[in-house]
């Protein structure tokens, strides 16, 4: 494309479309291609994001910009499963009972690798004591050792009692059992005295049988008190016994263990306290032992690790690595609190809810640990809590599993308090550009947290260079994706719709997204034809498909511009009226649409009045182009008088809402027609903003808007007068479709760039617009004259109102 371009003339065809020829490709399909596994002209965003997985420091972490689309995530998952690899796998953590405070368990980090073998261990032991335990204490070493303990403090009350028996008889007592217990009676010639004996006695041997009687009974209490501490001291002495011979068992298996994680100090000092703890609750072991032999079925050991007595003793792993297999990598898709830091699960049991540390679940954070985290940065936010709760643990450099139910006092129940892990994680946040802005506006940790950004790039120059590159990432998404290999001239087709998509000629769209979904439609059709290629037929036939899905809306208004419901002049004149040119987005579709503008003028107190903005349906950009206009007239015309004119401004059956400077220039030209008193050529519709110097600006979306205006004058009819006015600054962005291009090659259509408002006016009105001789006036009868004029004649009539109402006040 030339550099500069004559203005205020029709373009020719070839400028209006940069079109791609498959001769200036070195393949014949992409078959022939080595594939590029990686993204084009992103180099800025890929150092960033290189820095981000390599530096050592905490808080670097990343957010990675850009547009849906563009690869971004591949991109990321790809360079950090590279990364990762090269790097040492971080440690196992689990949690594990606190059998000195239950409700606040311990966390242990171990070795890679480690974590699944101590769980299973553990679970082997429980099972091999749960036999092994019950077994000796059924062994006859056991029960002898027991019955001699039974058996010696046995006869140690026994011979008691017998020696005060005999004491007690030979002072002619006799100790008697009887249901209520022993009682003491007395005795004569070796029977004991019935009561009608007693009570027929002398007085003098009565109070001696009492006596001797109350003294025996003291010494029988005595007897009997001691009975239950020689119990006592039995229970102990069975309870060691116990104790030595569950340590027997336990010390045996519990060796083996430690000598199996020889050198893992955490494990050896953990395995000591199970020990303990084993010995001491050896009764959970015999216990169990009886239930299975009550059971249905006792003669088939279930696995006793499974039975909840033994929870104490699980490991409840929380992150269990494969040793050498480098740095995890995790993503998120569903990044809610709980799945984010952990939870802690409950289970009702008797009407209520309870917990312990084998119910407690790891989060992202747990299985990214010493490694990378993807999120996708929209997601996250919308989850209630869950950005406070990630921003909590970086600033912390720590896991602490919270409740949020517990936070909103929504449930009083019994919980936990584990122990905190620490944390080493490198978060990788995908968001868009407004996200990024909005979070480091309104969130003053977020520049702390993540001190990188990796900016992806939306287009890159079109060169030899890169469209070869883009063809062999075409090669390489054909080949990854099991597609059919694509001929050279549909990639140059796609190499087409990378322009349009960038909006430019002269650059290439990186949203390949785009690109891959009309890719396998493509190859869709190419299978429906039997093609062993995609051709380019197929590749244009996707994107009308793609197009023509999207086009209802767009259809419809057509339609009511062709049945006159939406009021458009394509031919004829009119004074004050202009077609301007809009675009309307429907999620990834837009098509442009032709909207009449019109407006009126009259003496006033130098105000344009923007009905849209008045009714609050003109957004603040629309506001702020209206505004200019007023910079424009009162700078360049009847400088020497006061602004003494009342215009107002309308997009006709516009119900939505109007926002953007696009239509600006259309707006002005519409004003200075009815100044003027001169009529809008119709068939030309305008686009571009307009600042207060008369410059006319570059806008977005000029190819949709030039083909919604070509379309409404293609329903009506092509006179070859019809065209569209553009910015010149435009022109390097068109990349229009090819019935507009063969329309303007067949003299059909116009598309005109213009550069000042000047030149516009003129070829609107077919008028010259005039510029100012060294006298300071306007060419007589050019269409800045006969405005000046107007706006001159508006100031003197307000002047004279003005004379006459001081007349009438006066009088």
């Amino acid at each position: 494309m030339p550099e500069q371009v004559e203005t205020a003339k029709p373009l020719p065809a070839p400028l209006l479309r940069r079109v791609v020829s498959a001769d200036t490709l070195p393949f014949k399909h992409t078959g022939e291609l080595e594939s590029y596994d990686a993204l084009i002209g992103q180099d800025r965003a890929m150092d960033a994001l290189r820095l981000a997985s390599g530096i050592g420091h905490h808080d670097f972490n990343l957010f990675v910009l850009g547009d849906p689309g563009m690869g971004r995530h591949w991109a990321v998952r790809r360079l950090l499963d590279e990364q990762a690899a090269t790097r040492d796998g971080p440690d196992d953590w689990v949690y594990v009972n606190n059998f000195d405070t239950p409700e606040k368990p311990r966390c242990l980090r171990l070795p890679p690798g480690t974590a699944l073998r101590l769980k299973h261990a553990m679970q082997d032991v429980v099972d091999d004591l749960a036999t092994d335990i019950p077994a000796f204490f059924e062994s006859d070493e056991y029960q002898s050792q027991r019955r001699a303990i039974e058996e010696d403090y046995g006869a140690q009350q026994e011979q008691a009692m017998a020696e005060f028996t005999e004491k007690a008889s030979s002072e002619d007592v006799a100790l008697v059992r009887t249901p209520m217990g022993y009682m003491l009676a007395a005795m004569r010639e070796g029977k004991v005295i019935k009561p009608d004996q007693y009570r027929v006695l002398k007085q003098e041997e009565k109070d001696a049988i009492d006596e001797k009687i109350a003294r025996l009974q003291e010494e029988l209490a005595t007897v009997l008190r001691n009975g239950p501490k020689l119990e006592r001291q039995s229970r102990k002495e069975v309870e060691e016994l116990n104790a030595r011979t569950a340590e027997r068992v336990v010390s045996t298996r519990i060796s083996e263990l430690e000598a199996e994680f020889d050198g893992v100090d955490v494990v050896t000092a953990y395995l000591a306290e199970v020990g303990k703890d084993m010995v001491a609750n050896a009764s959970l072991f015999l216990g169990a032992a009886m239930r299975r032999e009550e059971g249905p079925f006792p003669e088939v050991a279930g696995k006793q690790h499974e039975n909840r007595l033994f929870d104490r003793y699980v490991v409840n792993v929380m992150v269990a690595r494969d040793n050498g297999a480098g740095a995890p990598v995790v993503k998120e898709d569903l990044p809610t609190h709980d799945h984010l830091t952990g939870r802690v699960e409950h289970v009702s049991e008797m009407g209520a809810l309870i917990t312990n540390f084998t119910m407690i679940r790891p989060g992202a954070l747990h299985r990214a640990n010493g490694g990378y985290l993807i999120l996708d940065a929209r997601r996250l936010l919308a989850e209630p809590y869950a950005w406070d709760a990630l921003k909590r643990c970086l600033k912390a450099r720590e896991i602490a599993i919270t409740s949020i139910a517990e936070r909103l006092s929504l449930m009083s129940t019994v919980s936990l308090e584990p122990d905190p892990i620490p944390l080493d994680v490198r978060v990788i946040l995908i968001g868009d550009r407004l996200l990024h802005a909005l979070l480091v506006a309104l969130d003053p940790d977020f520049g702390d947290l993540f001190k990188l950004q990796a900016d992806f790039e939306t287009t890159i120059e079109f060169t030899d260079d890169t469209a070869t590159l883009f063809a062999r990432v075409i090669a390489s998404f054909a080949q990854r994706e099991g597609l059919k290999p694509v001929a050279a001239p549909a990639v140059a087709r796609l190499l087409e719709q990378a322009l349009r998509e960038a909006e430019d000629s002269r650059k290439l769209s990186l949203r390949i997204g785009i690109l891959g979904d009309i890719l396998r439609e493509a190859d869709h059709y190419a299978a429906e034809n039997g093609g062993e290629a995609i051709e380019v037929a197929d590749v244009d036939r996707a994107i009308h498909e793609r197009d023509r899905r999207s086009a209802r809306v767009k259809d419809r208004l057509q339609e009511a511009v062709a049945r006159e419901t939406i009021l458009i002049d394509t031919a004829g004149q009119k004074t004050g009226q202009i077609n301007g040119l809009s675009v309307i987005p429907m999620g990834d579709y837009r098509f442009g649409r032709a909207s009449r503008i019109t407006a009126r003028v009259r003496m006033g107190a130098g105000k344009l009045v923007d009905i849209e903005r008045e009714v609050e349906l003109g957004g603040p950009l629309h506001s702020k182009g209206v505004m200019i206009l007023s910079g424009y007239l009162t700078s360049t015309f009847a400088l020497d008088l006061p602004f003494s004119l009342h215009a107002s401004l309308v997009f006709e059956q516009s119900y939505g809402g109007v926002d953007g400077d696009s239509a600006s220039s259309a707006e002005l030209y519409a004003i200075l027609s009815a100044l003027a008193d001169l009529p809008i050529d119709q068939g030309l519709a305008v686009t571009g903003s307009v600042n207060q110097l008369g410059e006319v600006q570059a806008i977005g979306g000029v190819n949709e808007k030039i083909e919604g205006f070509f379309d409404t004058c293609l329903q009506k009819g092509l006179t070859g007068t019809q065209g569209v006015l553009i910015p010149k600054a435009n022109v390097e962005h068109l990349m229009l479709n090819r019935d507009v291009v063969e329309a303007v090659a067949a003299g059909r259509f116009r598309v005109i760039p213009v550069a000042t408002i000047d030149e516009g006016i003129a070829l609107l009105t077919g008028r010259p617009a005039g510029q100012r001789d060294a006298d300071g006036a306007f060419p007589a009868d050019s269409v800045n004259a006969r405005v000046e004029a107007r706006l001159r004649s508006f100031a003197e009539q307000r002047r004279a109102f003005g004379r006459d109402l001081n007349a009438g006040a006066k009088k």
